[in-house]
């Protein structure tokens, strides 16, 4: 069995930066491609980035340009680095293993690894 364990969050200021990690263990063989999702307070959990275990990357658009996923295959860890953040971007942030395949980009709600989130609040 696979567990995702999440690293970082906490309050920064609008325009500041956060880094986030996310370490994979167990039964995990590192050919599975990983990504981020948040969740707002009343709202739905929506696909933040992804990455593919070769190393493509996929963003959701208000994100691209300021936040940057990237892992460490060696750790089976997975990063969300955010800069210029702002006030929307205060969030409850979830990795996730991309198991089933894609279901990332196609069907989020089949996924079944989560890591336990972390909240991100960015202060004005």
């Amino acid at each position: 069995q696979v567990r995702l364990v999440q690293t970082g969050g906490g309050t920064v200021q609008v325009g500041g930066s956060q880094r986030l990690s996310c370490a994979a263990s167990g039964r995990t063989d590192g050919t599975r491609g990983m990504g981020w999702f948040r969740q707002a307070p009343g709202k739905e959990r929506k696909f933040v980035a992804a990455i593919s275990r070769r190393g493509s990357t996929v963003y959701e658009d208000v994100v691209r340009g300021r936040f940057t996923i990237s892992r460490d295959g060696a750790k089976n860890t997975v990063y969300l680095q955010m800069n210029s953040l702002k006030p929307e971007d205060t969030a409850v942030y979830y990795c996730v293993l991309d198991d089933p395949p894609g279901s990332i980009i196609t069907n989020y709600r089949a996924l079944e690894i989560w890591s336990q989130g972390a909240l991100v609040t960015v202060s004005s």
